[in-house]
């Protein structure tokens, strides 16, 4: 197990350099930079031209990328070109709010599509799994900032029961009950995004169970729907939600960009999508790479996870 973990850390260690060169190829080629953004009409061209020789945007490409890899080697993530604050204390900062959002709705989601997803299994074809199913198909249909403004008119504006921006009230924080007051609606918003797809995925599994000749035999031993997808299926099922579970790791940290955004919850989201506007490219870069890097250990987990449900898959298939 040791040496397939650290095979596969190998393999990722030339993806991750893929990927920070197509992104900071992909900065490099916009029409402008974090100097446009904050210039200002008092500034001379040659106060611009400055702030570009200091932030060392007037070096070849080539010249930029390396100096920024170096600088990713010494541990050191940099400044944000247009704040000046250090990013890797802004993200000690957002990483822990975003994950304090994420988590929940997402093992939330989880929870409730085992139940339903099951449920819809057992029904296939009668009116509970088309109820279900159709639920799941809307829940796809509708964007995530729809349903949060939904959210904020009726249960913000409307009603006034929530407060709609931010993770406190300005003067309060570190109150435990206003900090639920506004976490209730970005986490119904999450809670609702990710829960369609899952549900679909854990449905489609159970239903592949169900054909299964295991399913026969219990069958003919006159056990009950519910015993065999108690005992039975409801495992079987478990192992590719095992793999959906690693798959989500990168989602802890970039998984809430527009509900982030949308409610002012000072996580990632925000921090990213500015930093974009202004093509903040030490930012952009950061949170990539960091994203990037949770995709590899995400997809790594999921293998170790898979390998511990079911043992056939850690001695190759051999299991007699």
């Amino acid at each position: 197990m040791l040496r397939f973990i650290g095979k596969r850390l190998l393999q990722a260690i030339p993806l991750l350099f893929v990927i920070s060169f197509i992104v900071f190829s992909l900065i490099h080629l916009a029409p402008y930079d974090v100097i446009d953004s904050i210039t200002t009409p008092n500034m001379s061209q040659a106060q611009i031209d400055v702030l570009r020789e200091k932030y060392g945007l007037n070096d070849p490409f080539l010249v930029q990328y390396f100096s920024w890899l170096k600088q990713i080697f010494h541990g050191d993530f940099g400044y944000s070109l247009a704040s000046r604050h250090s990013i890797a204390q802004d993200l000690a900062t957002r990483i822990p709010n975003t994950m304090r959002l994420v988590l929940p709705a997402y093992v939330t989601a989880l929870i409730l599509a085992i139940i339903f997803g099951l449920v819809a299994a057992a029904n296939k074809g009668k009116w509970i799994d088309r109820i279900i199913d159709g639920l799941a198909s809307l829940g796809l249909a509708v964007p995530a900032f729809f349903f949060a403004m939904i959210l904020i008119y009726f249960f913000g504006y409307k009603l006034n029961w929530f407060p709609i921006i931010g993770m406190y009230t300005v003067g309060q924080e570190g109150n435990f009950s206003n900090y639920i007051s506004h976490f209730i609606l970005p986490y119904t918003t999450l809670t609702v995004v990710f829960l369609p797809e899952l549900l679909r995925y854990i449905r489609s599994s159970a239903v592949e169970q169900v054909s299964e000749d295991y399913v026969m035999v219990q069958k003919a031993f006159h056990a009950t729907k519910g015993e065999i997808f108690r005992r039975h299926i409801s495992r079987n099922v478990m192992i590719p939600v095992v793999t959906q579970i690693g798959m989500a790791l990168p989602m802890l940290v970039t998984g809430a960009i527009i509900t982030e955004t949308i409610f002012g919850w000072p996580g990632v989201g925000p921090y990213l999508m500015s930093a974009t506007k202004s093509l903040d490219y030490p930012v952009i870069m950061a949170v990539m790479l960091f994203s990037a890097t949770l995709v590899i250990v995400g997809n790594l987990l999921a293998d170790v996870l898979y390998s511990l449900v079911d043992p056939r898959i850690r001695k190759g298939g051999q299991a007699k």
